[in-house]
């Protein structure tokens, strides 16, 4: 029957190697119990591959990242079953561990922002330990980040900016979220074309690693879906006509320096200046300079 194993997986560094331990807490049993540990990764979506098995007597089981055989970006799990240590014929179910990806993770994983100028926190964090053999206690890794507007061929700036061209992931203890983690900032550019809504990727390749688990490993992109918001105009033209944000149409023939719109949001306002440009029988007043 089942013995309710729950066996899961935690990273650890072993002899400054990254590696993958099951862990299972039986009930106390008699006789005593010995274990076999079947670990597997996900090939493909709904296939798995088997990469190691051991019998043990033990309440662990681990397997290293070697970068060949289990690479980073994969999940892994690892599935116990247990049987009486003088027959193999009495087993208990096999019981499966969550699965358990090794590798870069963005929380969260898409982000759906607009160009509302707000800025949008994203975080990267490495689910494994940093190894850097022969290294002192400074030890890292660094994140290449870049952005791709997946709709190219549309002229004007890319759709998102980022705090950052690169981060640092400094080793730490392991915690059950993560042994590393940075963050940045992601800002929708304020573009002011109706271009609709585009879809950006960020990129974070790693850079300077002589480290074959991290040299050949590409974490997967973050979608970012930028949603088009409208613009508004307004207008102090010749002598001067005015057309406001909402689209109201007055005029005005002072002469002096007069605001024309100023932000609620933030310190920004801009001036106009007209003068005298009319004749001896009628007061116009003109443009002749702005500022803001």
């Amino acid at each position: 029957t089942s013995l309710s194993l729950q066996p899961a997986i935690t990273p650890e560094l072993v002899q400054g190697h990254v590696h993958l331990k099951c862990t299972y807490s039986p009930p106390s049993s008699k006789p005593p119990l010995q274990y076999l540990v079947l670990w597997s990764r996900l090939s493909s979506p709904g296939k798995r591959e088997q990469i190691h098995h051991e019998t043990t007597l033990e309440l662990f089981s681990y397997v290293e990242m070697d970068g060949t055989n289990l690479r980073l970006g994969d999940t892994v799990s690892c599935t116990v079953t247990a049987f009486a240590r003088d027959t193999l014929e009495q087993q208990s179910l096999p019981e499966e561990s969550k699965g358990f990806y090794a590798g870069i993770k963005f929380l969260p994983e898409s982000l759906q922002i607009a160009e509302d100028d707000k800025e949008h926190i994203l975080t990267i964090l490495s689910t494994v330990p940093i190894a850097c053999p022969g290294q002192d206690d400074s030890c890292n890794i660094t994140l290449h980040l870049s952005t791709e507007d997946l709709v190219s061929q549309l002229p004007g700036p890319p759709d998102i900016v980022l705090s950052a061209c690169q981060v640092d992931l400094l080793q730490v203890p392991c915690s059950e979220r993560s042994c590393a983690e940075a963050t940045v900032t992601v800002t929708a550019v304020t573009d002011f074309a109706q271009d609709g809504n585009r879809v950006s990727h960020i990129r974070a390749e790693p850079v300077g690693q002589r480290d074959l688990l991290w040299r050949a490993y590409t974490p997967k992109d973050v979608k970012v879906t930028v949603r088009d918001l409208p613009t508004g105009n307004c207008y102090s033209f010749t002598d001067p006509h005015i057309i406001t944000f909402d689209g109201w149409r007055y005029d005005n023939y002072k002469i002096g320096t007069f605001l024309l719109c100023r932000s609620v949001s933030r310190m920004f306002e801009v001036h106009v200046r007209q003068w005298d440009c009319g004749g001896h029988r009628s007061a116009t007043a003109c443009n002749c300079g702005v500022a803001a």
